[in-house]
């Protein structure tokens, strides 16, 4: 039986650097399973729209296809939007079973990311120790979905022994800018930026300038088409596929809702002791060494 077509659902932008992740993204996975059928699709502003691709991939004979949001700060936020989305193509294309997995984020493990992408920006800028950190995330519309991002923030700031503060650029808490500020307000002079973002587009950009001229020392690349990003893609089909051809059992995408107990978290704890986080306000400026996996 033909594996269901993986469509990467990505959010759209202006900037033209945001397709070319998909493309590292949809390559990586073919590396994977050279098998796999693999399209990309995008929620809004840039094209091909998820109606564009479903609609040639049934004109091609396709029966089967997932959705995979390539959303990493939007845990909650697409129980609306998605699922409106496969109702349609459910809807315009008859013969053809559309499902949607969870988004890609926020998976604990890509941490990693953020930490190799932050080594490169510090090296670049010659920076060779720290003492504050700030966690720089789009944010979502939906407090549960910040809540988890700050989750993430601490579970960090834990790892480093560092203090940090959490930045969101929907206007949910404190801009980039704002962070690096509040921590230099407190007497911290080397700060740096972790950016929990997956492409450079015009937001992150916006962001991490501002994070600049606020007196960051460095701010990290977006994550991109990385290994661990991939690997969390494939799981995401693997799971929404299975669910999608068991007729009998059909699981409605609600019931694939972030379920925190599922992450397997490599090489973080997935636990973490909240007043070990604010005690790290006492300590001093580290080493370059502690920001490393």
């Amino acid at each position: 039986m033909t594996a269901p077509t993986l469509v990467l659902l990505g959010p759209g932008s202006h900037d033209p650097r945001t397709p070319e992740i998909s493309r590292q993204i949809s390559k990586g996975l073919r590396a994977l399973r050279p098998n796999l059928d693999v399209h990309a699709a995008y929620l809004d502003v840039t094209g091909p729209t998820a109606h564009d691709v479903v609609g040639r991939l049934a004109a091609d004979g396709v029966e089967e296809v997932v959705l995979v949001p390539l959303l990493l700060s939007d845990a909650f936020g697409t129980e609306e939007e998605v699922p409106g989305l496969v109702a349609e193509l459910n809807a315009a294309h008859e013969g053809v079973r559309v499902g949607a997995s969870r988004p890609i984020g926020p998976e604990a493990q890509l941490l990693s990311v953020v930490d190799r992408r932050l080594r490169d920006a510090l090296r670049a800028r010659h920076v060779a120790e720290l003492d504050g950190l700030v966690f720089a995330a789009a944010g979502s519309v939906d407090v549960r979905s910040n809540a988890i991002i700050a989750r993430r923030a601490r579970q960090w700031a834990t790892h480093h022994r560092l203090p940090c503060v959490t930045a969101y650029a929907t206007g949910s808490g404190p801009s980039t800018a704002e962070a690096v500020r509040t921590l230099r307000a407190q007497g911290r002079r080397h700060v740096a930026v972790g950016s929990w973002y997956l492409s450079p587009g015009l937001v992150w950009t916006a962001e991490a300038e501002a994070a600049l001229e606020a007196g960051a020392t460095a701010v990290s690349a977006p994550m991109g088409g990385e290994p661990e990003i991939i690997e969390v893609a494939l799981t995401r089909y693997v799971v929404a596929a299975m669910e999608l051809v068991d007729v009998d059992t059909p699981v409605p995408y609600e019931a694939a809702a972030f379920d925190e107990g599922s992450y397997e978290p490599a090489p973080y704890d997935d636990t973490f002791d909240d007043e070990a986080v604010d005690e790290l306000e006492e300590l001093p400026a580290r080493h370059l060494s502690v920001v490393s996996a």
